[in-house]
């Protein structure tokens, strides 16, 4: 069976035909006093309330829309394999694209699986404990207010406050069924995509070792139907293959020509082909060089803008496909080749745009508030299954594992956060030695950081200008960042000729009108104001004609797209309205970026 429309795969890099979503009604209940296990809730029961599935309970698009806090909550639902799906021996996988924060899954009342990590998709084969006829999935979640746990922009306190904003507590990304047959293509890694038309791959099976071919066809698109332009077969005498082809007449990916090629691999024993998946591919260089970025060779300015990603009626849930394309639609508009998605390990198919849209992007994992040993050991495992997920994305090139020291109070003064921090950068070179690490965006760096990334909202801009004279003159940036004097680097740590990037400048609040000044929220003393969109304007232009001078810098990444909740600093409002022309914003990034700097 194929779902109806094969363009919304939850899961475009990595696609059989064969899946079905399970979004849509399921039974819902709370459990404050935490006696579902106790009293067998997961024995398939019926819960007491509705939900709308993907969508977090403290969302108006879920039925609910409370934004009361509730730490312990159950999901159920009956579905049918579709005919033919149980035959053959085929494996049937329950995919899950992310459930905040503890997982347990039940199927007809016996334990499935469970899984520890709130942004990062799992799954688990549902086979062995299907039945004829309906059978029931049962979800136990627990989301604890929990500092020490990756949360992200979530607030610990449930409601909005400076930069953080509603919890979002249990399934928030798209639930689905996929047939698969027994022995298949379990992974692939991008190893090489070079403008040239070099191409290298390296296949994982879930299959023993030994006797099996891996089969690639490279196309000429993403069209399925489309002519087959190189191929490859690799013999996989362990449960692994790498396979090569070079692409004659190559077209590079890139933010102007986002070309993708589109991929078909085969598993094959004796001759009979036993899997079937098809993905994607752009052949693209991003390198640092001279401190500044190189997009296939050429110099490039990384204009980003943040985006973290909020809905005023689903919050962290994307509403719809449409939803997440129209996002980096507007951010193509407004004339930033670039974007910073922040404190959020995105849907799959944000990325997909991303790459058929050609937009560069930074990928960042949501923080903790505190320390502990065991936040540590959270934040890596749940780090290290974003990173694999996201690896082929030729959109993505660099990558963020923690932000302003969240989560790492102490990381100046004691030298196992310090230590932490470089294992986080080393272990992400391990699973992708591509693409450039940011160990701790905006100040206290390490001395493995690949860009040397500095927050600062300096304002008005001829003050922010003046704090970066000296890096004009010298290529050296300041010892201090401009958040209370914290050091660029940590003790024993120096800048060492990276890119420079601001990575958070800007940030201009329109002022809420009635709101007396001693009431306003804290972000006041740190972002500047507006008073009207015509303001807005003028001090926008202003800030970007006084960055545009200092050539010294490789990129900034102006706050923010999207106002979200009270933070309403974005270049849209929270509903996706433009506060002023997007085509005259366009415009002046072209001049002042682009045409000025080619």
């Amino acid at each position: 069976m194929t779902s109806p429309d094969h363009d919304l795969h939850p899961r475009p890099q990595w696609r059989r035909d064969s899946w079905l979503s399970l979004d849509g009604t399921w039974e819902f209940a709370f459990d404050d006093a935490d006696i579902g296990k106790r009293e067998g809730w997961h024995d398939g029961r019926a819960l007491p309330l509705t939900i709308e599935v993907p969508f977090p309970y403290q969302s108006e698009r879920s039925g609910l829309g409370t934004k009361d806090i509730h730490e312990v909550v159950w999901y159920s639902r009956t579905f049918d394999a579709p005919p033919g799906w149980r035959e053959d021996g085929h494996d049937l996988l329950l995919h899950f694209g992310a459930v905040d924060y503890v997982a347990e899954v039940w199927i007809n009342g016996r334990l499935a699986g469970r899984n520890r990590g709130g942004h990062v998709p799992f799954s688990f084969n549902i086979a062995p404990f299907l039945r004829d006829g309906g059978n029931r999935v049962t979800l136990r979640v627990e989301d604890r207010q929990d500092p020490c746990q990756p949360r992200g922009k979530q607030s610990s306190s449930g409601q909005p406050v400076r930069i953080y904003y509603y919890c979002t507590t249990g399934i928030w990304q798209t639930v689905w069924l996929e047939r698969v047959p027994a022995m298949r293509l379990d992974a692939m890694r991008i190893v090489g995509a070079d403008p040239d038309g070099t191409l290298a791959l390296e296949v994982q099976l879930h299959a023993p070792a030994g006797g099996w071919t891996v089969e690639l066809d490279v196309l000429a698109s993403l069209d399925e139907h489309a002519p087959v332009i190189a191929h490859a077969s690799s013999a996989a005498a362990r449960a692994s293959a790498t396979l090569r082809v070079s692409i004659e007449g190559a077209r590079p990916w890139s933010t102007d020509d986002p070309h993708l090629y589109g991929l078909r691999l085969r598993l094959v024993r004796d001759g009979v082909t036993l899997d079937t998946v098809l993905a994607y591919a752009g052949l693209r260089s991003f390198e640092a060089r001279d401190a500044h970025f190189h997009l296939n060779g050429r110099k490039t300015f990384l204009l980003m803008v943040l985006d973290q990603g909020y809905w005023p009626d689903t919050l962290l849930a994307p509403p719809s496909d449409e939803a997440l394309r129209a996002d980096v639609e507007w951010i193509k508009r407004l004339g930033f080749n670039g974007v910073r998605k922040h404190q959020k390990i995105e849907a799959p198919r944000w990325l997909y745009w991303c790459d058929r849209l050609g937009l560069l992007v930074w990928e960042e994992m949501p923080n903790a508030r505190n320390w502990s040993l065991d936040a540590e050991e959270a934040l890596l495992a749940e780090w290290e299954r974003a990173v694999a997920r996201d690896v082929n994305h030729p959109s993505i090139v660099a990558w963020v594992p923690v932000v302003e020291s969240f989560g790492f109070p102490a990381l100046r003064r004691h030298a196992s956060q310090q230590a932490f921090l470089e294992r986080l950068v080393m272990r992400t070179r391990r699973l992708d030695p591509t693409r450039d690490v940011i160990d701790n965006d905006g100040w206290e760096h390490t001395n493995l950081t690949d860009v040397c990334s500095i927050h600062d909202y300096s304002q008005p801009a001829d003050k922010l200008v003046a704090r970066y004279a000296g890096t004009q003159q010298t290529g050296q940036p300041p010892a201090k960042g401009w958040y209370k004097d914290k050091p660029l680097f940590l003790p024993g740590g120096s800048y060492r000729g990276q890119p420079i990037v601001l990575s958070e400048v800007g940030g201009f609040l329109m002022q809420p009108a009635g709101v007396p000044e001693a009431e306003r929220d804290r972000l006041f003393d740190y972002y500047g104001n507006a008073s009207t969109t015509a303001e807005l304007w003028l001090r926008y232009r202003d800030l970007m004609e006084g960055i545009a001078g200092l050539t010294a810098l490789a990129g900034i990444c102006y706050t923010q797209l999207i106002d979200v909740e009270h933070e309403q600093n974005g270049l849209l409002t929270y509903d996706r309205q433009p506060k002023f022309d997007p085509d005259e914003l366009a415009a002046l990034h072209r001049a002042l970026f682009f045409q000025r700097r080619d």
